[in-house]
């Protein structure tokens, strides 16, 4: 028994360099741009047997004008960041160097009074954990690149600091196969 999750990553909310943290932002002109060019390699992850989504509104707008129709997952919203909520990293830094400083040394810490990467990690890995597996059951899920970074530290078992070396780009997605403690991980194309 076992199950496959296609995870894909929102498509842009921002600039790159105007991500804030624990974003709720819709899509962008970018975004809907992007997702009209891909759309052909992803519309057809919409015939999976379960279809979820991030509960932002940039994972649900990215699902839905791909076909999905996805359900919203309070599990795999982004990583609660507390008081830098709507900073971005530059700003938060500004703020207070020294606790992101400790935030990036300490995966159990959360200077910013919101949820430590370790129990973020552990809560995406709990949802991926309790997918039901029946021969092959096909899962897609629209999230946060956050989201998807955290889930690939997960299934492989990986130090919590692998998490600050992931790149996901808006629209690439990541494909795990297996079942809860044992995880296999396929890169797709990105757009």
């Amino acid at each position: 028994m076992s199950v496959q999750v296609t995870l894909v990553a929102a498509a842009r909310s921002s600039d790159l360099y105007d991500e804030r943290f624990d974003e709720d932002r819709p899509l962008d002109r970018i975004g809907w741009h992007e997702i009209q060019l891909v759309a052909h390699s992803l519309v057809p992850l919409a015939a999976a047997d379960l279809r979820y989504c991030s509960p932002t509104p940039r994972s649900r707008a990215t699902g839905d004008a791909l076909g999905y129709a996805p359900m919203a997952q309070p599990a795999l919203r982004d990583c609660d960041m507390g008081r830098w909520r709507g900073l971005t990293f530059a700003e938060a830094a500004a703020r207070e160097p020294a606790a992101v400083d400790a935030w990036l040394a300490d995966p159990r810490a959360a200077p910013h009074g919101g949820e430590p990467l370790l129990a973020f990690i552990s809560r995406v890995g709990g949802w991926l954990d309790t997918r039901p597996a029946q021969d092959i059951m096909a899962i897609v899920a629209v999230a946060e690149p956050a989201v998807v970074r955290a889930a690939v530290v997960y299934a492989l078992n990986a130090p919590p600091r692998t998490y600050w070396y992931l790149d996901v780009r808006p629209l690439s997605t990541v494909t795990l196969t297996g079942a809860p403690g044992r995880w296999n991980l396929r890169l797709d194309a990105g757009p």
